[in-house]
């Protein structure tokens, strides 16, 4: 299904997390890919990894919170890898509770937006013009806390990083529409991941690592060609 197609995941470096597991379900149906860990050698390491059991992978390292990075970045893979790209998987960011907004730290707030809506921002703004070249799709990772009716208290930086990356994919969605590009986002609750599972325990309900991949792998394929400016809950 893809085997004509390159596609970009950021935040695949570490092992046990969900990036490793869309990487490996991308590379089985024949994607060229091209993963980005903020830390090159996990990005290398999980490429490996993938090139070990036929995949096609190359890791590159970058901070996603840099534009000048993510620019030198994109200018790297335009030139090793061509000037088209078919779907781009924003996986990077991160969570933390900040508290009651009164007693709330500016630093985790500053961190939030940083680590989950700017890098969501300045790796779309780059890679947009190679994504028009290839008619690709662009998957970002939302929350719960991004939806009506949830409840935020304690997480503010969070959902409203979260929020800002919806309205990122909504906007994508309407103005790249004539470019031939798709937007959407995942919003799934807690990912059974190494980390997720190492701070909340063994008995908490999680979403599977394989029904992510599973969704992501269907809003970049044909079937869902259709389907743009949309928020897929995950459950």
């Amino acid at each position: 299904m893809f085997s004509t197609s390159t596609i970009l995941l950021t935040g695949v470096g570490a092992e046990g997390q969900v990036g490793e597991v869309v990487a490996s379900a991308f590379a089985k149906l024949g994607a060229s890919l091209i993963l980005v860990d903020r830390r090159g050698e996990k990005a290398e390491a999980r490429a490996a990894d993938l090139v070990r059991d036929g995949g096609r992978a190359r890791g590159y390292g970058c901070d996603l919170t840099s534009a000048q990075a993510v620019a030198e970045l994109a200018a790297a893979v335009r030139r090793e890898h061509g000037d088209a790209l078919h779907a781009l998987v924003h996986m990077a960011g991160g969570f933390a509770m900040s508290g009651p907004v009164a007693e709330s730290a500016i630093e985790v707030w500053d961190r939030q937006l940083a680590i989950n809506l700017k890098t969501a921002y300045v790796t779309a703004r780059a890679f947009l013009p190679m994504l028009r070249r290839g008619g690709g799709s662009i998957v970002f990772f939302a929350s719960p806390a991004a939806l009506p009716g949830v409840s935020v208290a304690r997480m503010s930086a969070y959902a409203a990083a979260k929020s800002g990356v919806v309205a990122l994919m909504k906007a994508i969605a309407a103005e790249e529409r004539e470019h031939g590009v798709r937007a959407n986002a995942l919003a799934p609750n807690a990912i059974r991941t190494a980390s997720n599972v190492r701070a909340m325990g063994v008995d908490t309900r999680y979403v599977e690592r394989e029904q992510v991949a599973d969704a992501v792998v269907y809003l970049c394929s044909p079937q869902a060609s259709a389907i743009s400016g949309t928020v897929v809950p995950l459950e």
